[in-house]
């Protein structure tokens, strides 16, 4: 999918920045020179075309009071989709992935309380008939905020 100037103009703001107004998405409009309808239509042109996977806050969980771990999991191949699928149905899993060790399938569970995490932990067991999950919480944390210039993407011909 080829960028415009706009889409890499909206794509800068949105990285750095939500207004956090009524109609952010207006504010945006009136900083591109556009309508507001034509922002939410390039973002959504954007997220089907995977370029935008996510927009959201991100909060420092701990100062919330929530705990976190990251799992590890020895999967059979011919179970990688039906035990992802297990862990991927809980919201409070925010990362999923395959790697290409003894331990092939991590993810990160972020839950309001230590109980719960391990509540969680113990009901994938439980449901998958995996009975050993490494759990693997911080000792330190570190937040990396990424953002990526477009500014040189070229122009659609």
């Amino acid at each position: 999918m080829q960028l415009d100037s706009v889409d890499r103009r909206l794509l800068e703001m949105i990285q750095k920045e939500i207004p956090l107004v009524p109609r952010p998405y207006l504010e945006l409009a009136r900083e591109l020179g556009i309508e507001e309808s034509e922002v939410l239509d390039r973002i959504g042109r954007l997220r089907r075309a995977g370029i935008i996977r996510r927009m959201g806050g991100f909060f420092d969980s701990r100062k919330l009071g929530y705990t976190g771990t990251l799992c590890a999991m020895q999967v059979p191949a011919e179970r990688i989709a039906e035990v992802a699928a297990v862990i991927n149905a809980y919201p409070e899993v925010s990362h999923n992935y395959l790697r290409t060790y003894e331990y092939n399938m991590w993810f990160t569970v972020l839950a309001p309380s230590p109980a719960d995490l391990n509540r969680i932990i113990d009901e994938i067991k439980t449901r998958t008939g995996i009975s050993h999950i490494l759990s693997l919480p911080a000792e330190r944390l570190f937040k990396i905020k990424v953002r990526f210039d477009v500014s040189e993407v070229p122009d659609a011909k």
